[in-house]
């Protein structure tokens, strides 16, 4: 009888081990994400045993060998917070890999060429997959917590497609945006070409932005940026228009009038000698290259032809008849 119920009970562990053994092979190798993508979400601080009961919220998979998986991979405390697409086709395993390696989904905010700091951070406001910590800061409080030595943001951050993670902070964004622009400044200003009536990589930057401003054609960004200098170096004003909208803040409403351009303000270059105190916008490593490397020659001013490029001319003459001609229309 003894021998009997051994046989029986030695058949029955082999039954149970060899069903545990084909449960554990379909868990190794079956695919547990069908037909949908599904994004899931790794808080910190989640168990493992909480990050597996929210799987099964959107997946077919038996927990027990999900863990037992992990254990054998030795996985089971390694899991990273983070936002994961899992995708057609993956197993359990797969799944682990990506949560072990962090591979979570990526966003992207972009800050366009020419943007000002207040449309930055509106975009950044508006961003649902930061975390927001700088809504009720200042301009120059962020500067401080950036360890920058300046009070006014303008200009101070690179315009560029960031990536990033859901529930990355607003100041990380920002910071990465800021040490971008101190890198470019500098390697530009390492490089710039002798001789140019801009002291140092600040003042590089504010004559940029104005570039950035006055036009959106690749081609004339150095040519303006030869009249701005050859302005600065006769001691002429700059006479820019971008930088009296800036001055005018919030009461520019579309026109600039006569009077507009009388009115003194710090950024008004038809009053004002020199540059501005500050940029007037964000510009691009292609607005600094060129300020740092103007194109030779002589012109001294330009108008806008109302195709979007200008037209460049040496002498106040030259300037007032090609006036005439595009804006006023007049021939």
């Amino acid at each position: 009888m003894i021998k009997y119920t051994l046989t029986a009970m030695m058949l029955i562990l082999a039954a149970t081990s060899w069903w545990a053994w084909q449960q554990y092979q379909l868990a190794m190798t079956q695919p547990v994400v069908k037909d949908n993508v599904v994004i899931l979400e790794i808080v910190k601080g989640e168990s493992f045993n909480q990050i597996s009961k929210k799987m099964r919220q959107q997946l077919a998979f038996q927990p027990l060998w999900f863990k037992v998986i992990a254990y054998q991979k030795k996985q089971i405390n390694q899991l990273k917070a983070g936002e994961y697409r899992l995708l057609p086709g993956m197993t359990l395993p797969d799944i682990l890999d990506i949560f072990v390696a962090g591979k979570s989904l990526q966003y992207s905010i972009t800050f366009p060429e020419g943007w000002t700091f207040k449309q930055i951070r509106q975009r950044i406001d508006n961003n649902t997959r930061l975390r927001h910590t700088l809504k009720d800061i200042d301009e120059s409080a962020i500067l401080q917590k950036l360890g920058s030595r300046y009070t006014h943001a303008e200009g101070m951050f690179l315009p560029e497609t960031y990536f990033f993670e859901k529930n990355s902070s607003d100041l990380e964004l920002l910071k990465r945006a800021y040490d971008r622009m101190q890198q470019v400044l500098k390697q530009e200003w390492q490089n710039k070409q002798a001789g140019l009536p801009l002291k140092t990589p600040y003042e590089a930057l504010i004559l940029a932005s104005i570039v950035e401003k006055e036009t959106a054609v690749p081609s004339e960004r150095a040519i303006i940026a030869g009249v701005f200098i050859r302005r600065l170096q006769k001691d002429m004003l700059l006479q820019t228009d971008p930088t009296v909208i800036y001055g005018m803040g919030e009461h520019y409403k579309g026109n600039i009038r006569r009077k507009d351009l009388k009115t003194p303000t710090a950024y008004n270059t038809y009053v004002i000698k020199g540059l501005p105190p500050t940029p007037i916008a964000m510009p691009g490593r292609d607005a600094i290259h060129a300020v740092l490397h103007p194109a030779t020659g002589k012109s001294l001013y330009f108008v806008a032809k109302g195709d979007g490029t200008h037209y460049f001319s040496e002498t106040l003459r030259q300037h007032v008849n090609a006036v005439n001609k595009y804006q006023k229309k007049q021939r």
